[in-house]
């Protein structure tokens, strides 16, 4: 029997990129799209099809996938906002065109393109519909106007109709349209048992992430110095790249933290890996984030989690059960560190975030993507 989708269409933000006759576009929703197009007949994608930035990009490895073409807008400028309301009538036409043709639309949201298409695919209540809301979905947080005018929709029920919403994190009173579903990295074959570490010697820590603003590269080189004055050895494997990189390595050489902080730049996920396995902890004290991508991979290898309390860390970390959450201030963040590291067995604490971030992975959210597809899917978190 064929469970397939006949006819999926996936509407994004992401560029969808003709070059040497393969589509191309950004690398983790490359990933991801292909498990989606996996389980369909046929695949079409309604995107943009140029980006003002530069992404990192990989092609499909889906052969057969088709396109809907409609002009990159954006509503920060007042002549964005001008170029975006001359090309509506024709983006709308596309979405119409490509959802009447769809017997799945998927929906990845938050962005431009997914809000318009969160008030167009009201006009098709009797379609299989799903939304993937890779932002963050706390009902308390700090968001765009358009981020929460798309949450609006999504959690309406009649305007959501045969629509799954799958959001980051298990959210207190939420419809029954809103379904938790997690993001993955790691494979069933990647799992390692839990190996209890020594507290007591040098602590490593791991930064993985993009250097920019919005992932405090630079606190997070303040707290590992302020552990050291304080009489705590640590040190930094700090991996990525991005705007900050060079403010990164001015504040390293002008305080003289050679020896405490490592700067690796983009390095291959095995390298990664291979630094989690030997670390004690991995660091994140971020200002926003969707699926905090970094905390779960460490997670995944026994590095206890040091971060903030943003979208659903607090879930994945079972409220401080298994993981340090800290406040954005530098003298709060080091002083409820130590803390919960000298009154608290690390290891234990260590080992349940490695059991839990191993119940989720690739394996799995391919078998969460293949049911959403097949109309069966219940979540599992």
């Amino acid at each position: 029997m064929n469970n397939k989708t006949k006819k999926l269409l996936i509407i994004s933000l992401a560029p969808t990129i003709l070059k040497a006759g393969k589509y191309w576009s950004y690398s983790p929703y490359v990933n991801e799209m292909d498990l989606w197009f996996k389980y369909a007949d046929q695949q079409r994608i309604l995107s943009p099809f140029t980006y003002p930035e530069e992404v990192l990009m990989k092609p499909f490895g889906t052969k057969t996938i088709e396109r809907y073409y409609i002009p990159f807008f954006a509503f920060n400028s007042f002549f964005n906002i001008l170029k975006a309301i001359v090309f509506m009538p024709f983006i709308v036409f596309q979405m119409i065109r490509a959802m009447a043709w769809a017997d799945h639309i998927h929906l990845r949201c938050p962005a431009n393109v997914s809000l318009i298409a969160c008030f167009v695919q009201i006009l098709f209540p009797w379609k299989e519909k799903s939304t993937k809301y890779a932002g963050n979905w706390d009902p308390n947080s700090n968001q765009p106007v358009a981020y929460r005018m798309q949450q609006a929709i999504l959690r309406h029920p009649f305007f959501t109709r045969n629509m799954k919403v799958l959001v980051y994190g298990d959210w207190p009173g939420e419809t029954s349209n809103i379904h938790p579903f997690i993001s993955a990295t790691y494979y069933d074959t990647e799992k390692v048992p839990f190996i209890p570490k020594n507290y007591t010697q040098e602590l490593v820590f791991v930064f993985a992430g993009m250097l920019v603003p919005g992932k405090r590269p630079l606190l997070t080189i303040q707290f590992i110095e302020q552990l050291n004055a304080r009489g705590i050895p640590a040190r930094l494997e700090l991996f990525g790249d991005g705007p900050l990189m060079a403010d990164v390595r001015a504040y390293i050489t002008a305080h003289s933290l050679e020896e405490q902080i490592t700067v690796h730049g983009n390095q291959d996920k095995t390298v990664v890996k291979a630094a989690l396995l030997k670390a004690h902890f991995n660091i994140l004290l971020s200002k926003s984030e969707g699926w905090p991508k970094a905390v779960a991979e460490g997670m995944f290898y026994g590095c206890l989690p040091v971060t903030t309390a943003v979208s659903c860390v607090s879930w994945m970390v079972g409220e401080g059960q298994r993981g340090i959450i800290v406040e954005p201030s530098l003298e709060q963040a080091v002083d409820h560190f130590i803390v919960v590291f000298t009154a608290s067995d690390l290891n234990i604490m260590a080992e349940a975030a490695l059991n839990w971030s191993q119940l989720y992975t690739y394996n799995r959210m391919e078998a969460d993507i293949k049911s959403v597809l097949e109309g069966t899917f219940v979540s599992r978190v």
